[in-house]
């Protein structure tokens, strides 16, 4: 693999904040918390709104407006009692103003603001009455200066003890030790794109002229967001370049994989079928394979992880299927064991739970090699686990993991394959962004006989309707799910929270209703869920953490208090709970007063469709991405300037440019290339560091 040297050309821009003129050992550890530890951090700091300061006078002050006067200093009028304001009275050939002051002792305004003197004074309008006033002014400068307060200023994010203006000063003095850098970008793409160079747009960045100028849409950001894009997706293809690379065992399907397919109940999907085509190609090709394989809920992601771990089996490896939760993993486990028994296999389940000699006795068995499948927690890469020679691991959900706990699992075998799945429907510009490295399958289609869920909006009001007909349902031997988004009340939310919930649940529905949420310990949720799998719950309340968990057949009725709140995306999950049975389902949506466009969107395409790939695109345009996955955990990148959903266009230009750019100078030695090497290395997303990208 390639590795670079950091160019010198670079070094001023890695120097630590604190080396810039006036950021001292107080105000250095606030940069960082806003901005980042380095000088190019702050280079990286956009400004998120601008301010326009319009010259005004005392006649034509507009209230709410942000404003610029000049003015007499007229009168100090000191506060009359405890906790009054300090008022210096001011005046222009137009009239009085007055400036107000806050727990602010006079006597330093006295001796600044000396009566007779003129100013210049810039800050937001207010009207108390009849009068015009402007609470500690952002700008006091002396008639006659040079200096003039802007006319537009951009704002900054702050912080306790560290304001948006102190930011701007720090940026300001970060820039001037910016240096110019060598062009990685094509020069007719510039001029087409009409985007200015990097040196340009960095100033433009920082000197907003217009509120377009703050937009995504404007040429500084789109140049800066594609060199964003261009060197993450760099990053990305050289991980994947480099994990191809290593040499890995060459699996095939064998007498395990045959029986474990002529056991199953049921004929694969066209999906299912060529996303088996597409691991067993790569498990065959001699290089370790990194594959995603993502779905909804329910369209047969397991059996086809089963029948790749069969491989394995069929080429004398191990093979590992880790699960987020205990409940999941042992849910995997019952439903697999008679598939591996039809094969002469055996696996076994190793969780937090197993102590003392069974314990001892399953890490054996791995040991040895005697167990050709293992499924269990964030366990297996415990380093008391110690596998004979495997091959295959299967992450379930695979966005709970955190890069350096799926890296701990794939280094107890020699070169180990990976298959990542995840039931969240995942939107493609979500694919290239966090799963750029990785090849992808999709199950988009749903085995057959799965109905339908039924799905309503119902307004909150209407709440004892739901219970009444839930009360029905659950007569009839039914079970429900009721999802509230809150696990206790709080003052600043009017949420409906589950504990409240379940207790009037309780008394309207009587005994089996339970309660689970994510306060709760792991074994007493586990606990919770499996009553309700075994049927011993008939009403489930919970929080989103039931979103993946167990699969309750019997189960037909979701319903979601408050769906307003929810994602579109998070609601479809949910909803991908119930339906898994023979039985009519039904989702109802309990909504809260009148609806925002937005939250009206989402409710009318989950009654309209159940399509997860259309309704994960949808709810990746409607938030803007939001934590779609969790991705904050899972290593998701933390762009500086660079939004996935409003420069979609450059991100889809970037995968295909980097793509080029590695085919043609994998080595970056052409003139581009050595500006290349710049660009990857002036955002650092190196593919061998652990904290890169997954």
């Amino acid at each position: 693999m390639v590795t670079f040297m950091r160019p010198e050309i670079l070094f001023p821009l890695f120097a630590p904040v604190s080396t810039l003129k006036g950021t001292g050992p107080k105000t250095a550890p606030l940069i960082a918390r806003v901005a980042g530890p380095l000088v190019r951090d702050l280079v990286f700091t956009a400004p998120h709104s601008v301010i326009f300061r319009s010259p005004a006078t005392a006649a034509t002050a507009v209230e709410g407006e942000v404003q610029t006067f000049e003015v007499a200093i007229v009168q100090h009028l000191r506060p009359g009692k405890v906790g009054a304001p300090y008022k210096v009275r001011v005046s222009d050939p137009t009239g009085f103003m007055h400036l107000i002051y806050f727990k602010v002792f006079g006597d330093h305004l006295e001796k600044k603001l000396r009566v007779g003197s003129r100013w210049r004074v810039s800050g937001r309008v207010e009207r108390f009455g009849a009068e015009v006033q402007i609470a500690h002014p952002d700008y006091l400068i002396p008639a006659d200066s040079a200096e003039f307060p802007p006319s537009a200023e951009p704002v900054y994010p702050a912080t306790a003890g560290l304001t948006s203006r102190q930011l701007q000063t720090v940026i300001h003095r970060a820039l001037e030790k910016t240096p110019e850098l060598p062009e990685w970008q094509d020069s007719a793409w510039l001029i087409q794109e009409r985007l200015p160079s990097w040196r340009e747009a960095v100033a433009l960045l920082h000197a907003p002229e217009t509120v377009e100028d703050v937009s995504p849409i404007c040429a500084a950001r789109r140049r800066l967001a594609y060199d964003e894009l261009l060197a993450h997706q760099l990053a990305l293809g050289r991980r994947k370049k480099a994990r191809q690379a290593a040499p890995a065992p060459r699996l095939s399907p064998g007498p395990a994989s045959s029986a474990m397919e002529a056991a199953l109940p049921f004929r694969l999907t066209g999906a299912q079928q060529r996303a088996l085509t597409d691991i067993r190609r790569d498990i065959a090709a001699g290089a370790r394979m990194s594959r995603l394989l993502h779905g909804d809920v329910g369209s047969g992601k397991t059996v086809v992880a089963a029948l790749a771990m069969a491989d394995a089996a069929s080429n004398g490896l191990q093979a590992a299927l880790m699960a987020p939760t205990e409940i999941l993993a042992r849910q995997h486990f019952e439903r697999l064991k008679p598939l591996w028994g039809a094969a002469g296999l055996d696996g076994v389940l190793l969780t937090g739970r197993d102590k003392g000699r069974a314990r001892q006795q399953k890490l054996a068995w791995i040991a040895d090699g005697s167990i050709a499948f293992i499924i269990g927690t964030h366990a297996l890469f415990q380093e008391s686990v110690e596998f004979r020679d495997l091959g295959l691991v299967v992450l379930d959900e695979q966005h709970r993991f955190g890069v350096a706990q799926r890296q701990q699992l794939q280094d107890k075998g020699r070169s180990v394959h990976v298959l990542a799945l995840s039931a969240t429907p995942i939107p493609r510009t979500l694919e290239l962004t966090q799963f750029g490295d990785l090849e992808v399958s999709r199950l988009d289609e749903k085995p057959p006989g799965r109905k339908p869920v039924a799905t309503r909006a119902i307004p909150g009001a209407r709440i004892g309707e739901v219970v009444a007909r839930l009360r029905t349902a659950l007569e009839s031997g039914a079970q429900a799910y009721w999802i509230c988004p809150l696990v206790s009340e709080s003052e600043a939310s009017d949420l409906a929270a589950a504990e409240a919930r379940w207790g009037n649940l309780t008394r309207a529905l009587g005994d089996g209703v339970g309660l689970v949420h994510g306060r709760m310990s792991g074994p007493d949720k586990d606990a919770v869920m499996t009553d309700f799998a075994e049927g011993r719950i008939r009403l489930l309340v919970a929080t989103t953490v039931v979103e993946v968990g167990v699969d309750v057949p019997n189960a037909t009725i979701m319903v979601i208090e408050h769906a307003e709140r929810f994602g579109l995306a998070q609601l479809h999950q949910l909803r991908g709970r119930v339906g898994r049975g023979a039985a009519e389902s039904a989702c109802i949506l309990l909504y809260e007063g009148k609806l925002s466009e937005a939250a009206s969107t989402r409710l009318d395409v989950l009654r309209r469709t159940e399509d997860g790939f259309e309704i994960a695109e949808t709810d990746w345009a409607l938030r803007g991405g939001g934590d779609l996955l969790g991705l904050k955990q899972s290593g998701f990148p933390d762009y500086r300037i660079a939004d996935p959903v409003a420069h979609r266009d450059l991100l889809f230009a970037a995968a295909a440019d980097a793509r080029m750019i590695l085919q043609k100078d994998p080595g970056f030695v052409t003139e581009r290339g050595k500006a290349l090497r710049v660009l990857t290395e002036l955002y650092d997303w190196r593919p061998d560091r652990t904290d890169a990208p997954a």
